[in-house]
């Protein structure tokens, strides 16, 4: 609720024209009954043509006034609705982009697809009852009062009856709340899945899984089918209370007059307007339950918007921080000063320092502890890790992306040219794109291109290969020229000849800085300044990769690949092993 305020506070001249254009509208709908009232009582009754013409022109004019309206009532709600939409999405897009790599470790992208779609949309919807919502209670006041003239019996009559109708439909809206939020949750998680089975359809072909993948796909939106059936059913009970309940007002309140008026308490020019009153009663009535429904699924949606704005770049692998903010803008704390210039990162979780300047290389016999240390490392997720003896998350979050970048060998690749997708952020020229290209050994991925670095490739990059994608990522991490450079796993795709090749060609491009190569290749641990072993979540040892081969078993289990050799021993100089 607090975020739907804020989105009503972002345009409060705009919704406070809404309310009055709505609040007008709704009881100029009352005001024709009294006109056609007194048509017939003054004009009809009365034979007086003067006056029936008289209140048939007022009718003509209320007409067109309640045209007027009406089209700007709608008009500004429409512009309210957007300002809402753009807003959110704005808010959304710019939080998503702080995270960035934090994202896909917390959500699923199926669930961010539906929020910045469908969520957003439904969260503007509930702006409604600023407009016509507070003008359906206006008037719901105005006839009451009019009706007191009238008759205080039908005045109570509609002040007990239009609560009434509220207590039936209220049950269905809560259980309608109740059946929304499963249905939102299911499918988000469906739509997660089916992008996985997208992403992953050449590999599943490969293994012989599509089949299987397909069929459980197949029985969980046969499950939200079913979920979905039964949000349909208490919507649609409720849009028949919604028509029914107040038609039924309207006629036990026409019959109550109509004998009022065979008795002679009212004239038949009121029973005519009373007629016009409760019917036109139905209109903010149908607007109130209207809002209401809107309202839960705006309170659905609005949650789900909170719940991925409290995913922060500094809470991965934990509950995200409570949104308590007046806007939903995570404040920052004060930054600690940054290193001026190359300095040691130290994790205390594995031990291990990353010397400034060096080729560091880690083998890790687990790879999910590799990937944490790559996360602790980038700051990815919050530890005790230091840069120059500052505590990395004391430093401005746009400072350590700029200086140090953790390249994933998944790392997602936008469609367009390759020269755009290598070069993003990059200074113009191709100089430095060909050098990168050459460090990542990808020269053959631009010569068969059609038309090289001007070729357009895919959303990622589908239309090339495992191995290719790999290389065209390495490349784009290179020309990136960050401070410390953080390579996961970066030729696991590749055969060893390439491997080779990338070995030396990386130590030759980014010497002098610092690089971490977190591998178990010992094409590239043989490249690298220091090698440290990390076992057990810890650094076990650190030398030269020909060192721990000889005194640490465990490395040199590791690097061995299965080969039946215990001690591999260097075949050329470019660090390929028998």
């Amino acid at each position: 609720m607090r975020y739907l305020w804020w989105l009503t506070r972002r345009q409060p001249w705009r919704v406070l024209r809404g309310s009055l254009l709505g609040t007008a509208w709704m009881i100029g709908l009352s005001a024709r009954p009294y006109l056609i009232a007194r048509a017939v009582d003054d004009g009809l009754r009365g034979r007086d043509t003067g006056a029936l013409a008289f209140w048939v022109a007022a009718i003509v004019v209320a007409g067109v006034a309640l045209s007027f309206l009406g089209t700007m009532r709608h008009r500004t709600m429409t512009f309210i609705r957007e300002d809402a939409k753009a807003r959110s999405a704005e808010v959304l897009l710019r939080h998503l982009s702080r995270i960035g790599s934090v994202l896909p470790r917390r959500v699923a992208s199926g669930e961010v697809s539906t929020i910045g779609g469908s969520d957003i949309d439904w969260t503007a919807q509930v702006l409604t009852l600023t407009g016509p919502g507070v003008g359906a209670v206006a008037a719901y006041g105005v006839i009451a009062v009019v009706l007191w003239s009238i008759s205080p019996m039908l005045a109570v009559c509609v002040l007990v009856g239009v609560p009434a109708v509220g207590l039936v439909v209220g049950p269905l809206l809560r259980r309608l709340e109740r059946a929304e939020s499963i249905y939102r949750r299911q499918q988000g998680a469906l739509t997660a899945r089916s992008g996985d089975i997208v992403a992953g359809l050449r590999v599943l072909a490969g293994v012989g899984g599509r089949g299987l993948f397909a069929s459980r796909y197949a029985a969980r939106s046969q499950e939200l089918r079913a979920e979905g059936y039964r949000v349909g059913a208490v919507i649609s009970w409720i849009d028949a209370a919604t028509v029914a309940i107040p038609g039924l007002f309207l006629a036990a309140v026409v019959w109550l007059t109509a004998r009022m008026a065979v008795t002679g308490d009212v004239t038949i020019g009121e029973l005519v307007a009373v007629y016009g009153y409760v019917a036109t009663l139905i209109v903010p009535v149908w607007f109130l339950l209207e809002g209401s429904h809107q309202l839960i699924r705006g309170r659905v949606a609005a949650r789900r918007i909170i719940g991925l704005l409290t995913v922060t770049a500094d809470d991965v692998g934990g509950p995200g921080r409570r949104w308590s903010a007046p806007v939903p803008e995570a404040r920052q704390p004060e930054a600690l000063a940054v290193p001026a210039g190359p300095a040691d990162l130290y994790d205390p979780v594995t031990g291990l320092t990353v010397r400034a300047g060096r080729l560091t290389g880690v083998a890790a016999d687990d790879p999910a502890a590799a990937v944490a240390l790559a996360d602790r490392l980038g700051r990815y997720v919050v530890g005790d890790t230091t840069w120059g003896g500052v505590p990395l998350a004391g430093i401005a979050l746009d400072e350590v992306r700029t200086r140090i970048l953790v390249a994933d060998h998944d790392s997602y690749l936008f469609a367009g040219t390759l020269r755009d997708i290598l070069r993003a952020g990059a200074a113009d020229g191709d100089d430095p794109v060909h050098a990168a290209v050459r460090a990542a050994s990808a020269e053959d991925v631009v010569d068969a291109l059609p038309s090289g670095l001007d070729t357009p490739i895919d959303s990622r990059a589908r239309n090339l290969s495992g191995g290719q994608r790999q290389r065209v990522r390495l490349a784009r991490a290179v020309l990136a020229e960050p401070e410390v450079l953080i390579l996961v796993d970066p030729t696991s795709a590749v055969d060893a000849h390439t491997e080779a090749r990338i070995a030396e060609r990386l130590r030759v491009a980014r010497a002098g800085r610092t690089t971490v190569l977190i591998a178990t290749s010992p094409l590239l641990l043989g490249r690298a300044d220091l090698v440290a072993h990390l076992s057990g979540g810890r650094i076990t040892a650190t030398g030269n990769h020909a060192d721990l081969l000889d005194s640490d078993a465990g490395y040199r289990h590791l690097v061995a690949r299965g080969s039946d050799d215990p001690d591999p021993e260097p075949a050329d100089t470019e660090g390929a092993y028998r």
